[in-house]
């Protein structure tokens, strides 16, 4: 009975995975509870249909969009002071202990961040969104990802780097894409649909669709 109604709770939400056979109903249970909790939670803080976790700390929350059956887990914190609107698409995921900074320093104000629906990323990732964050649909993402929407200025050796600015292009991630863990983005960089990028990769300039990149910095790997 709880392994049918758990599946149809998968259905409604438009996951199309089926259950294994061996997991057992404690962890369903557990499972479940903790969802309604965290639509509570959401409910009381938000006034919408978000799953939300422990300590998580929102900065003008009214610049966020949120799709449906969006997930944020315990202690993240959301920066949306951005110029443009914080975008979460349906059934988005971010992991605990994530970060979206959007304006970094009162110099500069920031972009933002736009997900797409059916992409979910793992825990302890940093958004830096200052430059603009732009994600595809059905973008899988692993833990210890890192985004660095701008560049500091260093040019004038006369002057602190500090002192310098900065200079965003911002950056763009296709449909259908898979990441490994502990990748890093750099400002600029573009990367097509249907990639797969390998765990520890730096990734700077443009890829095309249906590749396999890796390395320091990321090269095309293979081709798809």
């Amino acid at each position: 009975m709880i392994k049918e109604l758990y599946q149809k709770a998968l259905s409604r939400n438009g996951k199309n995975y089926e259950l294994d056979s061996r997991i057992p109903n404690s962890l369903l249970v557990y499972s479940l509870f903790n969802r309604v909790i965290m639509l509570f939670r959401g409910f009381l803080k938000l006034r919408k249909r978000v799953f939300l976790g422990k300590k998580t700390t929102f900065l003008n929350k009214k610049n966020i969009v949120f799709g449906n059956n969006v997930t944020i887990e315990q202690n993240c914190f959301i920066d949306a002071y951005s110029s443009k609107k914080i975008e979460f698409g349906n059934n988005v995921k971010i992991g605990a202990f994530s970060s979206v900074s959007s304006t970094s320093h009162m110099s500069k104000y920031g972009i933002g961040l736009k997900i797409g629906s059916n992409s979910g990323i793992g825990r302890f990732t940093e958004f830096g969104a200052s430059g603009g964050i732009e994600i595809g649909e059905d973008v899988i993402m692993g833990s210890y990802i890192s985004f660095h929407s701008e560049n500091h200025n260093f040019n004038d050796v006369s002057k602190p780097i500090r002192e310098q600015g900065v200079t965003s292009k911002g950056i763009k991630l296709g449909n259908n894409i898979w990441v490994g863990a502990k990748v890093t983005f750099l400002d600029g960089c573009e990367v097509g649909n249907n990639c797969v990028i390998a765990a520890g990769s730096v990734v700077k300039g443009i890829f095309s669709n249906n590749v396999v990149i890796g390395g320091v910095p990321a090269k095309v790997l293979k081709n798809m």
